[in-house]
């Protein structure tokens, strides 16, 4: 069993920062793949980025185009927490975002059927 905590949401002017944080108990941060979606009104959750556990144990991670120079994904084993900090925000970056945990191995990163347990998620809203 793992649970997900997220907090950090919240609202900003279009270009401003946020940094979303995702505590987990029951496991440690390191031994699963962390992986944070979104999901505006009326849209499907889509992925956003994840920290991806590989079978030798070393880790990479990954990023929709939309994001990819504007947000980072990190964990700090220290404080069992996930991270993504959000940079240069857009009005279309508003939705829930979520994390999630996949305990298993090789999943695809980016579906959300691949993880097992979700937090409830902390609501970005980004103004123009």
């Amino acid at each position: 069993q793992v649970q997900l905590v997220e907090s950090g949401g919240g609202l900003v002017q279009a270009g401003g920062s946020l940094r979303l944080s995702c505590a987990a108990s029951g496991r440690t941060v390191s031994s699963f793949t962390m992986g944070w979606f979104r999901q505006a009104p009326g849209m499907e959750r889509e992925f956003v980025a994840a920290i991806i556990r590989s079978s030798s144990f070393t880790y990479y991670t990954e990023y929709t185009d939309s994001v990819k120079g504007r947000f980072t994904i990190s964990r700090d084993n220290a404080k069992n927490t996930g991270y993504l900090q959000m940079n240069s925000l857009k009005p279309e970056d508003t939705a829930v975002y979520y994390c999630a945990a996949d305990l298993s191995w090789g999943a695809p990163s980016r579906l959300v059927s691949t993880y097992e347990y979700w937090g409830q998620g902390t609501q970005v809203t980004v103004s123009s």
